[in-house]
């Protein structure tokens, strides 16, 4: 490996015929830029499906009351029903698994169809009753003030923590926002804080059109009693929300009267599953990124493996005399390998330098085009460059073994008289 004469020969090998060794590398240079870049472009399509779920905790489900769709005890079939403040204690009591349980309530439609007036200024923004944990859930960057909390709770303070364009909404720019009043359907509120959402994407422009006020004020104030909308659950890390969500709507069931067997009556998502399928998904799209690449690659290895049996073959001679001045087999047959594996690792080392190149522009261009859907951040980690040189080395030995097989089994007599 530090012999300067070996290298030297390597170097001739190399430039004896240099086209041909342009199109043998190229093989190689190809399938390793193929393999990158389709690492690449799966990390890109994952990052960005993984920024639609936000910071939200994966391993959590909601969960939200429907009609019910079988009689029970008396109770008709079709039945409405709301879950109740008694059940969030019920189920925190009886599943201690269960990290954070935050029952909510929202004011208007989805989108937020209310009418929210500061001096002459109107705006329409969704109103939702929070807890405190419900921040833990849903991370928000509170960007002055402070969020809800339970002081607020107890005491059933009128006060609210609004988004940005709710800011940019009602306030004039640069004009002082914490301690001031809005009115949301007639009811005042101080303004306590203000926040962003750290999503970069997804339902972020709604979110900061979103304001929070403490449940029981928003109960109180709405005229919501102990009426619960739907419940955020989130789970803790060393058990999966999924396994005991079953578990969670049979005491539901329970609690609001409902028929052991009526699966309709609750709804929920679960955004565990949810985010579960969609690793999978990314899974089996890296798995084929890794077989497509290299499949490319070992198309590339072989027409190595191929031109280095036409050196070895153009060598014959050379390699005879070598033999007869008492060369050993491994000498011969190292040599054949290390060319092999130089010219393996510097063709693989040039695709993943394009591909870097690649990655970089890719990245450029989101940086100035600003927010692409489902498609962010494409990269590969430090990783893959580690697979891809571990590739490449045992791609280079298998390459150089058949040529340096056919080399060491010549006898050097017959190697002499070949012209």
């Amino acid at each position: 490996m530090f012999s300067k004469d070996r290298w030297n020969e390597i170097l001739e090998a190399l430039n004896a015929n240099k086209f041909r060794t342009l199109l043998t590398a190229f093989g190689v240079f190809w399938g390793i830029l193929i393999l990158v870049l389709l690492l690449a472009l799966t990390n890109g399509l994952k990052n960005g499906v993984s920024a639609d779920f936000g910071d939200f905790a994966t391993n959590s489900m909601f969960m939200w009351s429907q009609g019910t769709s079988i009689s029970y005890k008396g109770l008709p079939k079709g039945r409405r029903f709301s879950f109740k403040l008694e059940d969030v204690e019920v189920l925190r009591e009886k599943y201690p698994e269960l990290k954070y349980i935050s029952p909510r309530n929202q004011l208007g439609g989805f989108n937020g169809a209310n009418n929210v007036t500061r001096n002459e200024k109107t705006g329409a923004f969704s109103i939702y009753g929070d807890y405190p944990e419900f921040i833990k859930q849903q991370p928000q960057d509170i960007t002055s003030g402070r969020y809800i909390s339970y002081s607020d709770i107890n005491e059933k303070r009128k006060i609210c923590v609004i988004g940005e364009d709710v800011v940019k909404g009602l306030y004039d720019n640069g004009e002082e926002v914490l301690n001031t009043y809005i009115k949301i359907n007639g009811v005042n509120f101080l303004v306590v804080g203000t926040f962003k959402n750290p999503k970069s994407s997804g339902d972020a422009e709604e979110d900061a059109n979103t304001i929070f006020v403490p449940f029981t004020t928003f109960s109180q104030a709405f005229n919501r009693g102990d009426n619960v909308g739907w419940m955020a659950i989130t789970a803790s890390e060393d058990i999966n929300i999924t396994d005991i969500k079953e578990q969670v709507f049979a005491t539901m069931r329970e609690q609001r009267s409902i028929h052991p067997d009526d699966k309709r009556a609750i709804g929920h998502f679960d955004l565990s599953e949810a985010y579960g399928r969609v690793m999978g998904l990314f899974s089996i799209l890296t798995f084929v990124g890794y077989f497509v690449g290299s499949l490319v690659l070992l198309s590339g290895v072989i027409g190595i493996s191929n031109i280095m049996l036409i050196v070895v073959k153009e060598r014959t001679k050379e390699i005879g005399v070598r033999r007869a001045l008492g060369a050993t087999p491994w000498e011969i047959k190292s040599q054949i390998l290390q060319e092999s594996l130089v010219l393996t690792i510097i063709s693989g080392m040039s695709g993943i330098a394009v591909a870097a190149g690649f990655i970089w522009v890719m990245n450029t261009i989101l940086d100035q085009v600003g927010k692409v859907d489902n498609f962010a951040n494409p990269s590969v980690n430090i990783n893959v460059i580690f697979v891809a040189l571990a590739i490449l080395i045992v791609s280079g030995l298998l390459a150089g073994f058949i040529p340096a097989s056919r080399a060491i089994q010549m006898k050097p007599i017959d190697a002499l008289r070949i012209e």
